[in-house]
Order: structure tokens, then C-alpha cells, then sequence
């Protein structure tokens, strides 16, 4: 069968390798204040509003060669932070072809607007009064900065957990969008997820510190926080994971078990460089996801989509089972699902980047007419 058959149109190559040497490569971040105001599906205005964001590549003179990556909950516009494997040799992304992007997510303490900007209004930060972003809101927040770009055409758009969410989101509100890799979420938040991300901000809720998100940058509700970022540990591992890499151990110097004194650690190392308010209005930004919110059934709507998507599922996640990957995929007439195999649960779209690859790698061969190694 033809791609033009299976898929409805035909499509430009995009499948390339390269040898990833990260001194090349290396990106700074960069920031744009824009000269319109924003406002988002609550009615909130920000006026001048600032993006961060960090590109590899070189955009072309048809400013159409994009390659748009969306972080996750903690994450940043750097993927070289967090994402590596994208650069690995097993990649399908050559810099030589391809403009990489990646913004900071507003609402995130990483260099957009968030809840610690400055409120023109009243010369001091938006701290509680900062609004939650839909996932709707996210995309049209970036298509500021892709249009202010000029962009003309996006190869893929890819995403993992939230930045998955956020990536289905720019497949059905952005005609420029060719091609989409969707990794460990679904069509909708599921209430599943809705309580799991509750329960953490309770923990946020619960410390005295939190003062309804009115407190001071330099006394932040740090316990909350890691409570918080603990109960999200255990969803992003498994137990036969957890039984390998602890068992029973017992530290007898600091009197706790081992399992205990790494979801401490892992608390504080979240503190150190995230923020509560940030915490809680993305979280929250999550279970605003759902497709079907206002348009039509989730079957029309995901049936509407006319481009190639790739749905990768983590066979052990147990936040975002595969269940929910599976569906979405049989929703979008263009969709193949393909699955990581792996004993570190959600947390594999951050590790089993070989996998990734792979299936990445042998998507793009599938759609494209015209292979370039």
C-alpha cells in the first residue's frame, strides 16, 4: 500500500540519522516578550507576556523544517536537560535538516510566565492570583512564538506525559502540524490521574506555608512540595521496580529504610529547583485535558485528525496505562501504536530512549516516500 493511500496525502521526508556531539550542539535559552496581550479561556489578561525557549538547527528559508518537542511537568525547554536520547546517534533528527524546538510551558518556573512574574498592575508577582493554563491555552501560548518566528510548516510534533497532552492538543488546533509521536497519556485525564495529581496538592494544601499560594519566594512550602513530589515518585516506578532497587534494605544511621530515604531525597532535590505554585497550577493544567471539552465525542473528534501519529505505551506505566494509549489509537484513523517494554513504569518515556528511537525510527520509514540515512 502507498502513504499516499494509507494516509490520505503525500508526505516530505523526514527520516535522517546523525552523530550527536553535544559540544555542537549546545543551545542557550532565549526569551521573547510579546507585544500583544494574552488571554486565557478564564478570562485572566497578561499583558506583554514572556516565552523561553532554546532551538537546535537552523529554521530554512521555508521556515517549514520543525521539529517541535514539549516537556513534561518538571522539565524545560532544554531537552539536552532531560531528553538526551532525542540527540542520540539512533535518533531520527538531523540538525543539518532539521530546526528543534522546545518552549518553556507558561505557568513553569523555567523562564515564561509563571505565578513569580511581576503583575504590572500592581508592580509585584501574580503569586495565587496566576491563573490555570488549559492545555488549550498552553498551545495557543506557543503558537504566539511559532508564529512570531514565521513558522510555515512543523515535520512533528512530539511529547511525553503532559508534553503529550499539549502535543494532541497542537494536532487538532494547527493545520502546520504534519506528523505527531504521542508517549503515555490519552484522550482525557483520567480520574485515576485527577486523584493521584489531588493527593499531591493536598500535601501542598497541608503545609502551613502554603497561605493559598500568597507565600514569599524565600519561604516557600517546601514539606508540602516534597510530600507532594514523593507520592508522584511512586506513580513513576512500579513495585517490582522499587523491590529491585531497595528490597527491605534498612539504613540503620539515619533510621529509615532505603526506599524512605530516597523519596526524601528526591523531595528536597525537587525543591531545590522547582516551585510549589508552579506545582500546583500545572497539575492542574493536566486535568484540564480532554479532547472532546466543548467539541464533539472523543470518537469525531480524534476521527477528524488526518495526519500520521505514532502512540507509544509503556507496558508497565501504572499512571498512564496502555490501556489509554491503545484507544487513543484506535480513534485516530492515522495512528500505530507501538509499546516500550521496560521495569520503570511512567518514568520509561525519560530512560528507554533506544526504544523510542526505534519506534520513531521505523514510523518515519513507514510514512515517508522518500528515506535519506
Amino acid at each position: 500500500m502507498s502513504d499516499t493511500a494509507k494516509f490520505g496525502k503525500t508526505l516530505t521526508p523526514v527520516l535522517s540519522f546523525f552523530v550527536f556531539n553535544l559540544n555542537s550542539t549546545m543551545s542557550k535559552i532565549k526569551k521573547h516578550s510579546f507585544s500583544k496581550s494574552f488571554t486565557t479561556e478564564s478570562g485572566f489578561t497578561f499583558e506583554k507576556p514572556e516565552a523561553a525557549y532554546h532551538t537546535w538547527g537552523t529554521l530554512n528559508e521555508t521556515k517549514d523544517n520543525v521539529i517541535l518537542v514539549i516537556h513534561a511537568l518538571t522539565g524545560n525547554s532544554n531537552i539536552e536537560d532531560w531528553f538526551s536520547g532525542f540527540f542520540a546517534e539512533s535518533s531520527p533528527i538531523d540538525l543539518k535538516k532539521h530546526f528543534v524546538i522546545c518552549m518553556n510551558i507558561p505557568g513553569s518556573c523555567y523562564g515564561s510566565l509563571n505565578p513569580w512574574s511581576i503583575n504590572p498592575k500592581i508592580g509585584e508577582p501574580y503569586r495565587g492570583d496566576f491563573p490555570v493554563f488549559t492545555i488549550r491555552d498552553v498551545v495557543r501560548f506557543q503558537q504566539l512564538l511559532i508564529n512570531q518566528l514565521e513558522i510555515k510548516g512543523i515535520e512533528l510534533v512530539l511529547g511525553g506525559s503532559y508534553g503529550g497532552m499539549i502535543a494532541l492538543e497542537f494536532v487538532l488546533m494547527d493545520e502546520r502540524v504534519k506528523r505527531a509521536c504521542l508517549v503515555a497519556m490519552g484522550k482525557s485525564h483520567s480520574p485515576w490521574a485527577i486523584g493521584i495529581s489531588h493527593a499531591q496538592r493536598m500535601a501542598l494544601y497541608a503545609d502551613p506555608k502554603w497561605n493559598n499560594g500568597f507565600y514569599e519566594k524565600n519561604d516557600p512550602p517546601a514539606k508540602g512540595l516534597a510530600a507532594a513530589r514523593a507520592m508522584a515518585m511512586i506513580t513513576y516506578r512500579t513495585p517490582q521496580n522499587y523491590s529491585e532497587k531497595f528490597g527491605r534494605d534498612y539504613n540503620p544511621e539515619k533510621e529509615l529504610f532505603e526506599v524512605e530515604s530516597y523519596l526524601e531525597y528526591q523531595g528536597k532535590k525537587l525543591v531545590s529547583r522547582f516551585d510549589a505554585l508552579t506545582y500546583d497550577r500545572l497539575t492542574k493544567s493536566m486535568d484540564t485535558h480532554d479532547v472532546s471539552r466543548n467539541r464533539n465525542s472523543f470518537k469525531e473528534v480524534l476521527g477528524n485528525i488526518d495526519i500520521p501519529v505514532l502512540v507509544i505505551g509503556i507496558d508497565s506505566d501504572r499512571l498512564y496505562p496502555t490501556s489509554e494509549q491503545k484507544e487513543l489509537a484506535e480513534l485516530i484513523p492515522n495512528a500505530i501504536y507501538q509499546e516500550i517494554h521496560s521495569p520503570f513504569g511512567h518514568d520509561a518515556f525519560l530512560i528507554e530512549f533506544e526504544q523510542i528511537n526505534k519506534h520513531l525510527n521505523d514510523f518515519l520509514k513507514e510514512i515517508s516516500s522518500d528515506i535519506i540515512f
